[in-house]
C-alpha cells in the first residue's frame, strides 16, 4: 500500500509551533529559576524541562538572560494591569497575596533576585516609587494610617505578602496555618489591614 508523502506544515502551523515552543521554554525557565535562582539555573536543565533542544533557548531568546528579560517584561505588564485597578487597600492586599501564592515559582524568583547584589533596574525602581505614591494617596484619602511613612507601609505590605514564600516554615510555626492555604490568606490580609487602618 502506497503512503502519501507528509505535507509540509503551513506558515500558520509553524508559527503556532514556534509560539508553543517559546511558551514551553518560558514555563520551564520559570520553574528552574524559581528552584535554583537565576545564577544556579542552567540552560540545559531548562531545555530538558521544556522538552526542547537547548539551542532553541538561544534561537528564541538569545540565552538565559533573554529568557529572564522576557519573564520580567511579562511580570511588569501584569503588574501594570493590576496597578490600574482602583482597588481598596484591603482588596489589593488579598489580590497580591493571591498573585504571590498562586505562582510560587515566580515569587521565589523575585526573592532569589532580591538576594543578589545587583542594583535594581530603573523600571523596577520607577514602579516601586509609583506604588509608594499610591500608598501616600491612600493616606491622604484616609484609607490607611498617615502615622507611618508611606514607603514603610509599602515595604511592610511586600514583606508580609512574600513571607509565605521566603519563610514558609516560620510563617507556619508562627501562625499555625499552612502558608499556602486560603485560611492563611484570609487571616494574613485581615491582620495587615487592621494594622494599617486608622
Amino acid at each position: 500500500m502506497a503512503t502519501r508523502p507528509r505535507r509540509a506544515p503551513s506558515a500558520e502551523e509553524r508559527g503556532r509551533a514556534a509560539e508553543q515552543t517559546r511558551e514551553a521554554i518560558l514555563r520551564a525557565a520559570l520553574a528552574e529559576f524559581g528552584t535554583k535562582g537565576f545564577a544556579g539555573a542552567r540552560t540545559a536543565s531548562i531545555a530538558e524541562r521544556a522538552g526542547v533542544n537547548q539551542q532553541l533557548i538561544s534561537y528564541y531568546f538569545g540565552g538565559k538572560q533573554g529568557v529572564l528579560n522576557e519573564l520580567r517584561a511579562r511580570w511588569r505588564s501584569a503588574e501594570a494591569a493590576r496597578g490600574e485597578q482602583s482597588e481598596s487597600y484591603a482588596s489589593s492586599v488579598s489580590t497580591y497575596l493571591d498573585v504571590v501564592l498562586d505562582d510560587p515559582d515566580w515569587s521565589r524568583l523575585v526573592v532569589w533576585n532580591a538576594l543578589g547584589d545587583e542594583a535594581p533596574d530603573s523600571q523596577l525602581v520607577a514602579g516601586l516609587r509609583s506604588a509608594v505614591e499610591r500608598m501616600a494617596q491612600r493616606q491622604r484619602d484616609g484609607e490607611v494610617t498617615d502615622a507611618i511613612d508611606p514607603a514603610f507601609l509599602l515595604l511592610l505590605s511586600y514583606a508580609v505578602t512574600f513571607a509565605p514564600i521566603a519563610l514558609p516554615q516560620h510563617v507556619q510555626g508562627i501562625s499555625g496555618l499552612d502558608p499556602r492555604s486560603p485560611e492563611f490568606r484570609r487571616w494574613c490580609a485581615e491582620q495587615l489591614v487592621r494594622l494599617v487602618t486608622p
